[in-house]
């Protein structure tokens, strides 16, 4: 959470994050598609030979108000593979919020599982409690063959607290409400950290 009290703006970051293939991009640019163009930036993608995310895929957006601020959400995806570890970890510093994008197929568990693990250790040695940044999964591609319940998927990745939702994110299914209740959770943290209720 960055602050300008100049331009009484903040800037608030939320990152897609998940194993490779999972579904990361495709709910960005769904995103895109759904913002109005007035409020929203260009959405950047920064792509290996093969198509696929090497750094990040990037777009802003402003909606409303916080405490008389006006918020810019400035949402991420990182790079699946797990050779861009690095990388990762770089699109994860001064992190709001994170939805993780869970692939629903039986025989993507594991790499799901390890995602998270991964995710868990990058946000330590990032100095954040995990527990401590809002978390959204999405489990995606719910209209494929060979899914996995979603309580299953929460109970394996030891996320059984945390909000899920269903998605298909090539067509926009569940997309939009991963990304309402992060906004929700980032804002209502935001907030305390602004204006922090007395002791």
């Amino acid at each position: 959470m960055f602050i300008n009290w100049k331009l009484r703006e903040i800037n608030l970051k939320i990152v897609y994050y998940g194993p490779s293939l999972s579904g990361k991009t495709s709910s960005l640019q769904y995103i895109h598609s759904r913002t109005r163009p007035d409020r929203r930036g260009e959405l950047i993608s920064l792509k290996t030979r093969e198509d696929r995310t090497l750094y990040f895929d990037y777009m802003q957006f402003e909606m409303g108000e916080i405490s008389g601020l006006k918020p810019r959400f400035n949402i991420y995806t990182v790079p699946g593979q797990v050779y861009y570890r690095g990388t990762r970890k770089l699109v994860l510093k001064g992190v709001d919020g994170i939805v993780f994008v869970a692939d629903s197929q039986t025989k993507r568990l594991q790499d799901n599982v390890q995602a998270v693990k991964d995710l868990y250790e990058d946000l330590e040695e990032l100095g954040f409690d995990p527990w401590d940044v809002p978390l959204i999964l999405q489990c995606n591609k719910r209209d494929l063959p060979n899914i996995m319940p979603v309580h299953s998927i929460k109970e394996s990745m030891g996320l059984n607290g945390v909000p899920a939702y269903e998605s298909v994110a090539v067509d926009g299914a569940g997309v939009l409400d991963s990304l309402k209740n992060i906004i929700n959770e980032v804002v209502a943290k935001a907030r305390g950290k602004i204006y922090p209720s007395p002791a």
